[in-house]
């Protein structure tokens, strides 16, 4: 290797994923069967909602799933948060992984005996949700017991960019199988292909070591109680800490103003004749938050942390409204792609911050509330520009949601300048 090569290598070290968090095995085997198992929760996530308009032929049916899967995660998110904080958290993602793989069988079940019932589908995807919403805030809340505190941004990223690399290609693996097979054969090897591969993250859990909740300082050794005096008392610790409520409200405000989904089909139709546009939309944000993430190796070492999640917020935004007045595909495309790297910036960002500088024994509620936000403020994103496209069109409702979140993330920002400040340095280690 020359003198002139090592430059060069630096520099890619430098904006490569930082990988560093594999070298801790137990890290290593959760995010290996994470990733695995995500790519199996996509077949199920595309099948489902095929097997349902293949039932009832109605567009209607179809959206019934989303309600099936977002009530419980409105209603369990906080409550599994607040298990996540009391009981051993290997423990408590035993039994929601038990429950995921049943549900998950019992879709493989009623599509072999092709029940033909299309409420079983919608009760079978509510059971997985609440299983879905106890277990991502514990598994979250893990993440600094796996890897020391400094590398808790790059393992958020490497998760992130799994799960954005899954929803890419799960979904076109999807439909190979339905191509292939169509939906008779191909909805039961859909569902039975993710019955096998969530089996990878169980077998990940059971070697974790045991994670018994950290003792609480403030409760003179009381035991720690998953109720509702739990879920109050992490919500008055978050109103109480500006630094993560900001990151909350700004994301918040991002995915509720500024999230174009709803408006795909209407805008491929009009502007592109529909056809395969539609499909290059859905992908386009996930597929800017993958290569996001393989080229994020930079992320890691921000010490501005805030001011760096402010940006990411308001770039978001901007791409979103540019890419509202693209009139070509491919440039919509690429700027909703730059608007989904943004995202994995702000998503890595937050959570990091959360993780680091979270006390343990709050990280499990405050991980309750984060798959609250990002389980509900696309959803209403959806709402809110469907209402506003009903009435001033698609274009109006694109473009103008997202300048209005930029210009609210930079203002909030300025009105409340604790996020700005913030630094990585400053972890729940420090301040105490």
């Amino acid at each position: 290797m020359t003198r002139l090569d090592e430059p060069r290598r630096r520099g890619l070290r430098r904006f490569a994923i930082d990988v560093r968090p594999l070298a801790a095995p137990a890290y290593r085997r959760m995010w290996l069967g994470n990733g695995v198992a995500m790519f199996g929760i996509q077949l199920t996530a595309v099948a489902v909602p095929v097997e349902m308009y293949e039932l009832t032929g109605s567009s209607l049916w179809v959206g019934l799933l989303g309600i099936a899967a977002f009530v419980p995660l409105l209603v369990f998110g906080l409550w599994g948060g607040a298990l996540a904080d009391a009981y051993d958290r290997r423990r408590v993602l035993l039994v929601t992984a038990a429950v995921l793989w049943a549900a998950t069988a019992g879709l493989v079940a009623q599509a072999l005996l092709d029940v033909g019932s299309p409420l079983l589908p919608l009760v079978l995807v509510a059971v997985q949700s609440v299983a879905f919403a106890i277990s991502s805030p514990t598994r979250n809340a893990i993440l600094p017991r796996l890897v020391p505190a400094e590398l808790v941004p790059a393992a958020s990223t490497l998760n992130f960019t799994t799960y954005t690399a899954a929803s890419v290609f799960g979904p076109l693996v999807a439909g190979l199988i339905f191509a292939w097979w169509g939906t008779g054969p191909g909805l039961p090897i859909a569902y039975a292909a993710d019955a096998v591969l969530f089996t990878a993250v169980v077998w990940a859990t059971v070697r974790l070591p045991a994670m018994p909740p950290e003792p609480d300082p403030d409760a003179a050794g009381a035991p720690r109680r998953a109720g509702l005096a739990s879920i109050v008392d992490g919500l008055r610790y978050l109103s109480t800490t500006p630094v993560l409520l900001l990151s909350f409200v700004i994301d918040l405000i991002a995915m509720v103003l500024a999230m174009p989904r709803a408006l795909f089909p209407e805008i491929a139709e009009e502007r592109f004749g529909g056809g395969a546009a539609v499909g290059w939309l859905f992908s386009a944000i996930a597929a800017g938050a993958m290569l996001g993430g393989l080229t994020s190796g930079w992320i890691g070492r921000l010490r501005r942390q805030g001011l760096a999640l402010v940006v990411a917020v308001v770039g978001w935004g901007l791409a979103v409204a540019a890419a509202g007045l693209a009139g070509q595909l491919w440039l919509m495309v690429l700027l909703l792609a730059v608007a989904g790297a943004a995202d994995l910036v702000s998503a890595v960002l937050r959570q990091s911050m959360l993780l680091v500088y979270a006390p343990d024994r709050m990280r499990g509620r405050l991980m309750g509330v984060n798959t609250v936000v990002i389980a509900g403020g696309p959803r209403l994103g959806d709402l809110r520009a469907g209402a506003v496209a009903a009435g001033f069109g698609g274009g109006v409702a694109w473009v103008s949601g997202g300048l209005i979140s930029a210009a609210l993330a930079v203002l909030l920002a300025v009105a409340f300048p604790a996020l700005l400040r913030y630094r990585a340095a400053t972890t729940a280690a420090d301040r105490n």
